[in-house]
């Protein structure tokens, strides 16, 4: 089995590591109530999905 020859310094595992983060939610605009929801999703604000109700949200 391969072992490295010598320890990888801090710079260059930091360098490799640099698309190691994390990717915002994509976020879509109700068609309805203009809220902010996941995109594919019904609207948890309204309940509305591609211009029909799919359930009635429960009042705050």
């Amino acid at each position: 089995m391969a072992l490295p020859k010598r320890k990888q310094s801090r710079s260059r595992r930091n360098k490799r590591r640099t698309h190691w983060k994390l990717t915002p939610s994509a976020l879509s605009v109700c068609s309805n109530c203009r809220q902010p929801k996941l995109p594919h999703r019904a609207c948890p604000n309204c309940g509305y999905y591609a211009g029909r109700s799919v359930f009635i949200p429960k009042e705050a």
